[in-house]
């Protein structure tokens, strides 16, 4: 493990147990120890808490580190991995123990259960009293099996003048002997998370406020040791929109669950940083902006509720801001299973120049692709109901009129077919959309697009006058 970083500098960590996917509240809390280390010039640390074995996964790791770099978290150095470390965990419970800071406790499974059925019997909140606390007794037997208890304090009280909760007071009697080391020798997690901090020049614990009551025990083995006390922001958590704990039932809760979705990184990003923490009434923030704003004491007090409407609306706003190649290129390996094949050099030019047409009226990135495919479908096209409807009754007569005028055109560009279009229009004395309406039916499939008059221009003259040729005799 790397030493100590210089004193004064901010150091915080993200410290994810690799037992599924990065949840979007885990994100939340990645992204603002990102934007405080940032902000202050420190040093931002990644740790997979893999003590776990039976749970962790390479598979759930790898799905961590995907979704941090989709939304552009990068840590400093490599990422720390908790399970190398577990002499390291050992060594301080025994050093406790040296100092009187701890105990070694024999008590069975069986007295730990009764101890639990009288609590529950009594009414009252189960604490282990170990007999092993102050007993200088020998063990039962040689080979007896026994855990490491800390010593809690057991009189006073502990205090943590939280950036978030403020402050906050826990009476010590109400603290447990919390296990340091199994009886196979394993350290806790109470413990590891501790230790690591520690030798990771942590100075900034920054994470969901389930944990609050973890760091009023977590600090009795900090202050056994006589190691500095991070400072303590404990984040509310986020709610869905009924107000309860977010879960798969408010819709998805995993990063890269949106990313299949079609949102923009940054769109997930800024909404992320919006949740719990504000700065006057920007909603849009940029990410240069985030550095520089954040702060701790814009984060509320409260739960923060998921709104997936605001979120659509931003994504919106961020996929309007895009350059046009970008989303053609994020695009097109989601129009590939819509129509079959992936698309050609030439026609992810095509989906660029078509971007200005389609970006306004999407979402996300699959109703991007979705919209696009009328450009890349092979002939004859498939007609949704809507469009099905559109080309019946005099559509057709309307339709080779319209065919028979773009035919004629001198130059294919969107002004002249306009012209011509509305031509047809006003010589069959009816509105311009009894015939631009069937247009765009025949020419996508569908009853809504980009500008009709863009369309033709995409397309282009052949395949533009192919597609009205395949419908415009119907009828007649």
């Amino acid at each position: 493990m790397s030493a100590t970083p210089d004193p004064g500098r901010v150091v915080t960590r993200f410290a994810p147990s690799p037992t599924g996917f990065l949840h979007i509240g885990g994100a939340r809390t990645a992204l603002f120890n990102w934007l405080y280390a940032r902000h202050h010039g420190g040093t931002f640390l990644l740790r997979i808490e893999d003590t776990d074995k039976a749970r962790s996964t390479d598979a759930a790791i790898g799905a961590i580190l995907e979704g941090m770099r989709w939304l552009e978290l990068d840590w400093d150095g490599a990422e720390y991995y908790q399970s190398r470390f577990a002499a390291r965990h050992a060594e301080v419970a025994f050093e406790m123990l040296a100092r009187g800071h701890a105990y070694k406790c024999y008590m069975t499974a069986e007295e730990l259960a009764a101890g639990r059925e009288r609590a529950q019997a009594e009414r009252r909140p189960y604490k282990v009293d170990s007999m092993w606390r102050g007993c200088a007794d020998a063990p039962p037997s040689p080979d007896a099996p026994f855990v490491v208890r800390l010593k809690a304090p057991r009189e006073g009280e502990t205090v943590i003048e939280d950036q978030v909760q403020g402050r906050v007071v826990v009476q010590n009697a109400e603290l447990d002997d919390m296990v340091l080391l199994r009886s196979d020798g394993t350290p806790t997690y109470m413990l590891a998370v501790v230790v690591d901090d520690h030798d990771m020049g942590v100075t900034h614990v920054i994470r969901g406020d389930d944990h609050l009551n973890n760091a009023f025990r977590q600090l009795g083995i900090i202050k056994a040791m006589g190691w500095p006390e991070p400072i303590y922001a404990h984040v509310p958590l986020i709610h869905g929109s009924d107000g309860a704990k977010m879960s798969k039932r408010h819709g998805a809760t995993g990063v890269m669950d949106y990313h299949e979705l079609g949102y923009l990184p940054e769109a997930v990003s800024n909404y992320l940083l919006r949740l719990g923490w504000g700065h006057g009434d920007e909603e849009i923030i940029s990410r240069e902006d985030a550095i520089n704003w954040f702060d701790l004491a814009g984060v509320g007090r409260s739960p923060s509720r998921f709104d997936t409407k605001k979120l659509d609306n931003l994504n919106g706003h961020y996929i309007r801001e895009a350059s046009d190649g970008r989303l053609a290129g994020l695009a097109a390996p989601r129009l590939a299973p819509l129509i079959g094949r992936d698309l050609s050099v030439e026609e992810i030019a095509l989906l660029t120049r078509a971007m200005p047409g389609l970006k306004p009226r999407a979402k996300n990135l699959n109703e991007l692709a979705e919209g696009a495919t009328f450009l890349f479908r092979a002939r004859p096209l498939d007609f949704d109901e809507k469009a099905e409807q559109l080309v019946s009754g005099e559509a057709p007569r309307h339709l080779a009129r319209v065919h028979a005028m773009l035919s004629a055109l001198d130059e294919w560009t969107a002004a002249a077919t306009e012209a011509g279009v509305r031509s047809v229009a006003e010589t069959a004395e009816v509105k311009l959309g009894q015939v631009a309406q069937p247009l765009r039916a025949v020419l996508t499939g569908r009853a809504t697009s980009p500008g009709i008059f863009d369309v033709l221009v995409l397309l282009g003259r052949e395949e533009s006058l192919a597609r009205i040729a395949d419908r415009m005799n119907e009828g007649q």
